[in-house]
């Protein structure tokens, strides 16, 4: 079953579920690199997730660790170090920390998720946004309520975001008990900038559903789609989609392109 629900944004305008590469498409990587995101674009891709980070000195990182050492031949905290030393640091050893200015410069047919992942990249990340003219090609969120209202404040109503955390919770609360005032659990941006919500099958912590029909029709009723990350089984896309979900994230880019061209709901 493919999403026929209009978009609220631009960044939605695309016809049936989304295909999300998750960190650029981490299993065919290395992640985060700028040939991870070009090997999912040759794929058909055309909707990358990717994470930020701020150096000490401003520049803007497509990178998920706050530190360099798990990916990189490199070490340090990156908000510590200026973007000279995280240049030079390689991730898998030969591949270079992209900006994420570059990656919105190399594929401008592409639309990227972006996951805010420190306050330090907030500031930097509208910058980039309106710099670059980016509104209608990015959509934002984060695990943090607190890095959301910033980002809102900041670049303004032009921008696209997910559902916060607090946001994801009042909408679980309200698909199992019902109706609710929005404006006290999902907050009026529920109205306003939030287009989608991006959440993981079950609560990581404790392995409790996310998402299941009332959790879709809780979310659809409010005009938000839902993305799911990450599902790298073919079984459980197909499972999940044929639940209605609007986007799937995966890391095995290939999997689910297999997946939906099988269900004839990959573009083009």
């Amino acid at each position: 079953m493919t999403s026929r629900r209009l978009p609220r944004h631009p960044f939605l305008d695309h016809p049936g579920p989304l295909a999300i590469a998750h960190r650029g498409g981490a299993l065919g990587g290395p992640e985060n690199s700028m040939a991870a995101f070009a090997r999912s674009v040759r794929l058909g891709y055309r909707y990358l997730e990717t994470d930020v980070h701020a150096t000490a000195d401003g520049v803007l990182v497509a990178f998920h660790d706050s530190r360099l050492e798990r990916v990189t031949d490199s070490a340090g905290a990156i908000a510590s170090l200026p973007w000279r030393t995280v240049a030079a640091a390689r991730i898998a050893g030969r591949e270079p920390i992209p900006r994420l200015e570059e990656l919105l410069a190399a594929f401008p047919e592409a639309r990227f998720s972006i996951d805010i992942k420190a306050s330090g990249a907030v500031r930097p990340l509208a910058d980039t946004i309106r710099r670059t003219a980016a509104w209608d090609r990015v959509c934002v969120g984060t695990f943090s309520d607190g890095r959301l209202s910033a980002v809102r404040a900041a670049a303004g109503p032009r921008l696209a975001t997910a559902l916060s955390p607090r946001g994801v919770l009042g909408l679980r609360l309200r698909s199992l008990s019902g109706p609710v005032p929005v404006d006290r659990l999902l907050g009026a941006a529920a109205r306003r900038q939030t287009v989608c919500v991006q959440v993981p099958v079950r609560w990581p912590a404790s392995g409790v559903p996310v998402v299941d029909r009332t959790f879709l029709r809780a979310a659809h009723g409010l005009g938000l789609q839902v993305h799911v990350w990450t599902v790298d089984r073919a079984e459980e896309m197909h499972s999940l989609l044929d639940l209605g979900v609007d986007g799937i994230m995966a890391d095995r880019v290939d999997v689910l392109r297999d997946v939906l061209i099988e269900r004839g709901a990959w573009p083009g």
